[in-house]
């Protein structure tokens, strides 16, 4: 059964000396806004979502280069796969016909867990064997916004040199240039997420009740098995995941009136305004 219930969430974790996510257009730098708070792009969660899913056995069809079960090199080799996709003749569309396109959605959602629970773009652009061009847009029910940090976030820069050369050295020194290098870090700050379910798409992807629980199952565990240089074991964790179940399909209030019910604080600690007939759970992480 699909999803019966609209559903908010909230995401507070801490970060403790550690990259939580870079910014590649800023030397790697953890993200800010212009005002300095700390940053988390949704992408960057929803990967980490993606993973914790595929961990537990999940299909997921946007596998990260380390996570990859099938040795497919692209998302569209994946997608045409006959072991491990939907094979080709599935995505052999003709404009004129739109029941193909909506069955080749309905296999897709069917198959990946990520697809019926964020969406996909199945656009592979026109190849030899392929005379329509056509792709398939697929809008999932699960959204989630950018973290943002409590306050604004402090930023210890390091210079490390690398334990090889990966260039010839040159002159006196046996270091080459490639091995000086830079490493960032947040010292301290607490970081809000939110998140909602809506019942009126996951209709059309097939998202359904077990895969609520799913999703909810790994999200107190978002950090584990995640560690890196960047972001060593026990530097980020989930303090507390705040669910809330609404009544119906369309909710008893909105979104952003639920959201700002949450009030998180510096160390962590958070206050609620409960509604009446809208009681938060409280999760606590992992």
């Amino acid at each position: 059964m699909s999803l019966q219930n609209k559903i908010d969430f909230a995401l507070i974790f801490s970060v403790k000396n550690a990259n939580p996510n870079g910014d590649p257009l800023n030397g790697n730098r953890p993200r800010t806004d212009y005002d300095g708070f700390g940053e988390v792009s949704d992408v960057c969660i929803k990967r980490k979502i993606r993973d914790r899913l595929q961990d537990i056995g999940e299909q997921i069809f946007v596998q990260s280069d380390e996570k990859k079960n099938d040795g497919m090199p692209n998302l569209k080799s994946r997608a045409e796969s006959e072991e491990y996709g939907l094979g080709k003749e599935a995505f052999k569309l003709d404009k004129k016909k739109p029941e193909k396109k909506i069955k080749t959605a309905k296999m897709a959602c069917d198959k990946w867990l990520d697809v019926r629970t964020f969406g996909q773009l199945f656009a592979f652009g026109k190849g030899e064997d392929d005379a329509s061009g056509v792709s398939i847009p697929i809008r999932g029910p699960v959204s989630i916004q950018s973290a943002f940090s409590v306050k604004p976030v402090s930023i210890t820069s390091s210079q490390i040199v690398k334990s090889v050369n990966g260039q010839e050295a040159t002159g006196k020194s046996d270091i080459s240039s490639d091995r000086m290098g830079m490493k960032h870090r947040v010292d301290n700050a607490v970081y809000v997420a939110f998140g909602g379910m809506t019942p009126q798409l996951a209709e059309r992807t097939g998202f359904s009740e077990n895969d609520v629980d799913k999703v909810k199952s790994i999200l107190p565990k978002l950090f584990e098995g995640d560690a890196s240089s960047a972001r060593p074991e026990g530097s980020m964790v989930v303090e507390k995941v705040i669910w809330w179940k609404h009544n119906c399909k369309s909710g008893q209030y909105s979104s952003a009136k639920v959201h700002r019910t949450l009030t998180v604080n510096a160390d962590g600690s958070y206050e609620l305004v409960n509604f009446k007939d809208l009681e938060p759970e409280e999760i606590d992480g992992f």
